[in-house]
């Protein structure tokens, strides 16, 4: 005779095998180790600067004026 099997058992031994592969799988496919992630990361930084230190003006919000002179005359509190 047969060794008797518990199929509740068996069935969820297979499913995680099969987890298992798939996820071997994946990593092979998708997966990207620590230092490709870091150097990524570093040439997305470098070059967001090298934008920013090109760009003419510093960037301000709806086109309001940065300091008072630049502000025209119409528009000082102490215009009467």
């Amino acid at each position: 005779m047969g060794e008797v099997v518990n199929l509740n058992q068996f069935r969820k031994e297979q499913a995680r095998a099969a987890e298992k592969r798939a996820a071997r799988e994946n990593r092979a496919k998708f997966g990207r180790t620590g230092d490709q992630k870091r150097t990524e990361r570093l040439e997305e930084e470098k070059a967001r600067r090298e934008i920013e230190g090109k760009k003419r003006e510093p960037e301000t919000r709806d086109n309001e004026p940065q300091t008072p002179e630049d502000a025209p005359e119409d528009c000082s509190p102490n215009t009467k």
